[in-house]
């Protein structure tokens, strides 16, 4: 493992624990050279998903465009990395656990703004104006106005 900061090929294991409800290693590493620690993950590699993009093409699932994504919404929000990291998980998790050897950007995008407008509505609403392509006022309106109304009906059963 090439280490991040001197690009060294030697380190050793701090920390080892279990991620992703146990389907992933987290490991805390040390460059043997300069001293640097880093995280590493290790998965059980899958097998191929294809995401079909809304013009018809077709490339391989990437995590890091979900959390590159999410990452840009939340920016500036009370939102903590790990949170990011575990809606990243839960999708993939979920888009996986379909069966499929293909799978929508639609859904993908749906499935990641069912965990952000529970996380912080201001990351979902940026996600969403980008997700949804707002073309005007009124569509990002009524998208305000349904979370206004899904706030009040969660102050209500409280």
């Amino acid at each position: 493992m090439h280490c991040p900061k001197c690009q060294y090929n030697g380190s050793k294991v701090v920390d080892s624990r279990p991620a992703d409800d146990g389907r992933a290693i987290r490991r805390r590493r040390e460059c043997e050279k300069c001293g640097f620690r880093f995280t590493t993950f290790e998965r059980i590699e899958a097998a191929p998903l294809l995401v079909v993009k809304k013009n018809g093409d077709r490339e391989e699932f990437s995590r890091d465009k979900i959390l590159r994504g999410l990452i840009r919404s939340a920016e500036k929000r009370p939102v903590a990395m790990e949170q990011i990291e575990q809606i990243v998980d839960h999708v993939e998790n979920k888009v996986r656990s379909l069966g499929e050897n293909e799978v929508s950007t639609t859904l993908i995008g749906e499935y990641v703004m069912q965990y952000l407008v529970n996380l912080d509505e201001i990351a979902y609403i940026r996600f969403a104006s980008v997700y949804r392509q707002f073309k005007d006022m009124g569509v990002f309106l009524k998208e305000l106005q349904e979370i206004v109304k899904k706030d009040e009906e969660n102050s209500k059963e409280k």
